[in-house]
């Protein structure tokens, strides 16, 4: 019995070990060049599986991408990537997201998302806000596929829409309760 707890302890910290291992080698900072290119073919990806995202971009006051965000966890878990803002297309300023997490989770996963802005007031409580906590402030719509069908430049009166796109590895569940978004200088 000792035998086996010492082995399940083992097993435990070296789940622990790789995947806050991968975590943080998934983490490291990007420059602004690196990240344009990402979000770039972001948008194109986000385009391609929802058309219509392209004429809700234009209808936004700002979009916020985040092409690659990576998700790993074993009881203790944690999020990180770098996106940008862009306003009419052009890029505005860099963030990241960061989430940390406690309870039953296992796994690594990586997805990126993307926020439109509708409204001047939820852009604005972006910029004023020292590191936007997501689940504070303005109210986010997170658009699936059967709700991506009825949104429409004219159906659209939320103050943020959530995509999420690209996601690829084994963790349950996607969210983001307890996500903090902040403006980084690149």
């Amino acid at each position: 019995m000792r035998k086996c707890k010492w082995v399940m302890a083992l097993f435990i910290a070296l789940a622990v070990g790789a995947t806050n291992f991968a975590l943080v080698g998934a983490a490291k900072a990007e420059s602004a060049a690196q990240i344009e290119r990402s979000v770039n073919s972001a948008v194109k990806k986000l385009a391609s599986k929802y058309p219509w995202s392209k004429e809700l971009a234009e209808k936004a006051k700002g979009v916020l991408v985040f092409p690659s965000i990576v998700k790993g966890g074993f009881m203790v878990g944690g999020q990180y990537g770098e996106g940008a803002l862009r306003k009419h297309g052009k890029t505005v300023a860099y963030y990241n997201t960061v989430s940390v997490s406690y309870g039953l989770q296992l796994g690594l996963q990586r997805y990126g998302y993307a926020l439109f802005f509708m409204t001047d007031s939820a852009l604005q409580y972006l910029d004023r806000s020292d590191g936007w906590e997501l689940g504070t402030g303005p109210s986010i719509v997170i658009v699936d596929k059967g709700m991506a069908g009825g949104i429409s430049t004219t159906t659209a009166d939320s103050d943020v829409y959530a995509f999420f796109f690209n996601q690829e590895g084994l963790m349950a569940g996607l969210g983001l309760q307890g996500t903090k978004i902040t403006r980084i200088n690149k």
